[in-house]
């Protein structure tokens, strides 16, 4: 089957814009192909606000996220790989989807993945960047 990433992440994209809230993904940017501002890495992750009004040209596609954004002012593209997203969440209030760090597309958190028998990731530490 076709990854389930891509439409999760433009499914959740919507729901986080139409709640009236900021999406922000949370990119793991020492991944192969992901291309933002090294001055926005910080611990080898980038947070990345997705709203409408942030960025221009937003594509979601099978394989990458695409966008054109403002780092510092200047405006400067951006291609982060759809299976380098760790998470898409509302900076308001936290609630979005963690991904898997495997290919699998279960969900961490909220799903039916894994059963009662596995053992529960460990939450990351999020933090918000305004």
């Amino acid at each position: 089957m076709l990854s389930s990433r891509p439409y999760l992440l433009r499914a959740l994209h919507e729901w986080i814009v139409d709640s009236g809230c900021t999406p922000h993904l949370l990119v793991d940017a020492e991944q192969p192909g992901v291309e933002v501002p090294q001055s926005a890495v910080k611990d080898g992750r980038v947070i990345l606000n997705v709203n409408p009004s942030a960025v221009r040209d937003l594509l979601i596609d099978a394989e990458l996220v695409t966008f054109v954004a403002r780092f510092g002012g200047v405006s400067q593209a951006v291609t982060v790989p759809v299976s380098a997203v760790e998470a898409i969440y509302a900076r308001e209030n936290g609630r979005g989807m963690m991904f898997p760090d495997d290919d699998s597309d279960e969900p961490r958190e909220g799903g039916q993945a894994g059963g009662d028998t596995e053992p529960r990731p460990r939450k990351p530490n999020l933090k918000v960047i305004k």
